[in-house]
């Protein structure tokens, strides 16, 4: 393998880094110790530009290259952006109906698991058999003041599929000349 660039950084398959790399672990370096570095990546990643700088941090992160593109947003080298969960709005959810089939035959069944909502024969036995299984006839929908609103807001995940590697960053190697 050719000698890396200074500041490249790779993807390894294996779970250390190599003699000269370094973990893109958001790690504080001195910047006396790694001038070369420092006057490739400055203050990109963080540091106080004064006695340290930073590596990138790749840990659970997705890389993206920094710039722009027709239609897209543009990104600039080590901004950060993206959330590990979210909160749908009701403006985000599409327009959609939820029915509740009933059945108008005595009701059989105290449990719901597989079965629908049926009539309720005795006014004194709620929650008795007031489930209905393999109905007949589903055409008798519940009226829309049955149904209760559900969720609260609660976040979802939202990770794309990923496989876990290590990205490291050379700290010694070819300082790379511009074209």
């Amino acid at each position: 393998m050719a000698e890396p660039f200074i500041a490249e950084v790779r993807a390894f398959a294996f779970n250390f880094a190599p003699r000269g790399w370094a973990f893109c672990e958001g790690q504080l370096l001195p910047i006396a110790q790694n001038t070369a570095l420092f006057s490739l990546i400055g203050t990109t990643y963080g540091g106080d530009g004064r006695t340290t700088t930073a590596l990138p941090n790749l840990e659970d992160r997705a890389v993206m290259h920094a710039g722009s593109g027709p239609g897209l947003t543009p990104r600039r080298l080590g901004e950060k952006t993206g959330s590990y969960t979210v909160s749908l709005s009701e403006q985000q959810i599409p327009s959609h109906y939820h029915a509740a089939f009933t059945e108008a035959e005595q009701s059989e069944n105290s449990t719901p698991a597989g079965n629908i909502i049926g009539v309720l024969q005795d006014a004194q036995k709620i929650g008795a058999r007031t489930f209905k299984k393999d109905p007949p006839d589903l055409k008798n929908t519940t009226s829309s003041s049955w149904l209760q609103v559900t969720g609260g807001g609660q976040t979802h995940t939202n990770l794309q599929p990923l496989i876990g590697v290590i990205y490291c960053i050379a700290l010694v190697g070819t300082y790379p000349s511009r074209s």
